[in-house]
């Protein structure tokens, strides 16, 4: 995944219907910061839509992995969906993060490029805060946690060939479920 960072961050952002008020200010903040050229926002578009979060969460993290944006940000109520819903998109690291602490962990120990937020986690100044200091943490690949990143990047690969082998041997076979 290479970013743009020169350039500007390219910015996705998604959520649901509980994180929908949220995503509005977040979104408005990173349109105005400088350090971000694009902000795309995948939904929901309006607060009534309630579309399952997965959904949006993984359209929003496919853009990262594809190349097409730098990093993602999504709301739902609590964070932790969401999280769990992009980190199912190969090569996506996806973290709930709601102090400053953890944010600045996730990108520098972990090279997260991911943040997940809850709406009914945490208020909207801390929310504005911890998006405002993650656009400025850059993993640096020749860092102490290099070998733990490449670790994780190890498993992710690994779990993913696992995952199309088995689906090439189950490819044409027709399964039965009973009740």
């Amino acid at each position: 995944m290479a970013t743009q960072e020169s350039q500007g961050l390219r910015i996705v952002v998604g959520g649901d219907d509980t994180g929908f008020s949220y995503k509005a200010i977040l979104t408005r903040d990173l349109e105005s910061d400088p350090r971000v050229s694009t902000v795309h926002d995948v939904g929901p578009l309006h607060s009534m839509d309630k579309k399952a979060y997965a959904h949006f969460a993984v359209d929003a993290v496919r853009l990262v992995a594809s190349g097409q944006a730098d990093r993602a940000l999504l709301i739902c109520g609590t964070g932790l969906g969401v999280a769990i819903s992009a980190n199912k998109v190969k090569g996506v690291r996806a973290v709930t993060a709601h102090d400053s602490f953890s944010v600045e962990r996730a990108v520098l120990s972990n090279d997260a490029h991911v943040l997940c937020l809850g709406e009914r986690v945490v208020e909207i100044e801390l929310a504005r805060r911890l998006v405002k200091e993650c656009l400025g943490y850059k993993f640096d690949p020749k860092s102490a946690s290099a070998e733990k990143v490449k670790a994780i990047n190890d498993y992710d690969a690994l779990n993913w060939r696992k995952q199309s082998t088995q689906e090439t041997k189950n490819a044409g076979v027709c399964t039965r479920v009973v009740d």
